[in-house]
């Protein structure tokens, strides 16, 4: 059974992933929704945003979305990066001056994106639709490495395009010996525990910055709850999840010490997602 492990390191995330990485599969938060995921010597990037394009837009917006953080690393410190997974089409998840950068330093890299977003995608990213591997929910795709589970996301519903094909996915990647679950930005809905559960992964990647009717009618769609995140864990037999999507817009986030507060009531299930730590998956 793998074990999660947190390993603190000090110096910038560059640094950290220019080493050698271990056989085990490991995980450093990029912010937000955002990971690196390294795997029997493969790099798999999702959700990066690292840039402040998203102040840029909405410069005069009563919501600020002035970073709260700095970006832990640049597109260029990413290393060589053999996949990019973008679970919907909102600008924290698929940030066109992270992607561009990263689709123009590394030619053969491919990104898989929603289907019902790969007009978008295209757009955004800059590159031609053979660079794109376009998912839609319920599909099972074998890639370089692993198995990639696609799953349903309702952020804060389940939303489809005009081809039936759903615009916020979740995505579990098989590695064979350790299976992890990244839910994208969802709120829970009918059939998400069956779908979490026939999965059956050892990690979860929950957002836990919650929702309120006020975000909702100025245009922010909301995430799970800490404690929406955690009974979700529990209900479908997950052994550990990792606490993200805090920490970077001031009007929509959670505090940390809450985090850290239920943590400490659950050691074993809930690691808070922070800087300057490796989230290593031993025996995986």
């Amino acid at each position: 059974m793998a074990v999660l492990k947190q390993i603190p390191f000090e110096g910038p995330l560059a640094r950290r992933l220019a080493q050698p990485r271990p056989e085990d599969v490991s995980l450093f938060w990029l912010g937000q929704a955002g990971f690196v995921i390294d795997a029997r010597g493969r790099r798999i990037v999702v959700d990066p945003y690292l840039s402040g394009s998203l102040a840029l837009k909405y410069r005069d917006s009563a919501y600020s979305h002035v970073r709260m953080a700095s970006a832990p690393v640049t597109a260029d410190e990413l290393g060589a990066v053999d996949l990019v997974l973008c679970t919907h089409h909102h600008t924290d998840h698929m940030d066109g001056e992270t992607l561009k950068r990263l689709a123009m330093r590394l030619p053969r890299l491919n990104f898989v994106v929603p289907a019902a977003s790969g007009p978008l995608a295209r757009q955004r990213i800059g590159v031609s639709g053979d660079r794109l591997i376009e998912v839609d929910a319920g599909e099972s795709v074998n890639l370089t490495g692993f198995r990639l589970q696609v799953m349903r996301a309702a952020h804060e519903t389940l939303e489809r395009d005009e081809q039936g094909r759903h615009r916020f996915l979740g995505y579990g990647l098989d590695f064979g010996t350790v299976r992890i679950f990244h839910s994208g930005d969802t709120i829970p809905f009918e059939g998400q525990d069956d779908e979490i559960a026939a999965f059956a992964p050892n990690l979860a990647l929950l957002p836990v910055n919650g929702r309120s009717e006020a975000l909702k009618s100025a245009g922010f769609p909301g995430n799970l709850t800490l404690s929406e995140a955690m009974a979700l864990c529990q209900r479908c037999d997950v052994p550990v999840m990792i606490a993200h999507h805090y920490g970077m817009f001031a009007f929509n986030t959670l505090a940390p010490e809450v985090i850290d507060a239920a943590a400490a009531r659950a050691p074993d299930t809930l690691v808070q997602a922070r800087q300057g730590m490796e989230f290593r998956l031993d025996g995986a």
